[in-house]
């Protein structure tokens, strides 16, 4: 399921050089993720306190093409994919909303889904298969 989330970069957002600080882009594909799952019908609270399933992030990377600055008006586009059974990746595309066409940062996050006790992988909720758009 495609989904995009604006997000207007923070005065916090940023480092020393008033650029976006590298690590606060995977903190802001996350809100992305949530955003994304919120919007399925998934309910945040009951999905990260869940004690039948984990899905944590396994693999994370982010390329920067374009430096992001504190007011910027971002458009995070991510498209989930799934892997196996057991994982899904998600692909996120950061602009800014004022120039779409013109890419600020890629960012990519692998998850798995494991029991929380064992930590075994374990096949994907229902809710996860019906976000990733899977039938």
């Amino acid at each position: 399921m495609p989904f995009a989330y604006e997000r207007t970069v923070r005065f916090q957002d940023t480092d020393a050089a008033g650029v976006v600080y590298f690590a606060n882009v995977l903190g802001m594909c996350h809100e992305a993720y949530e955003a994304s799952l919120v919007a399925s019908g998934i309910n945040l609270k009951s999905f990260f306190s869940n004690s039948a399933v984990a899905i944590p992030i396994v693999h994370a990377s982010v390329d920067f093409f374009r430096p992001m600055f504190c007011g910027d008006k971002l458009l995070i586009q991510l498209t989930p994919q799934q892997l196996d059974k057991h994982r899904f990746e998600i692909a996120y595309q950061i602009v800014t909303v004022s120039s779409p066409e013109q890419e600020l940062a890629k960012a990519r996050t692998r998850h798995v889904c494991i029991d929380p006790t064992s930590r075994s992988k374990i096949q994907m909720p229902e809710a996860i298969v019906k976000w990733l758009g899977v039938e």
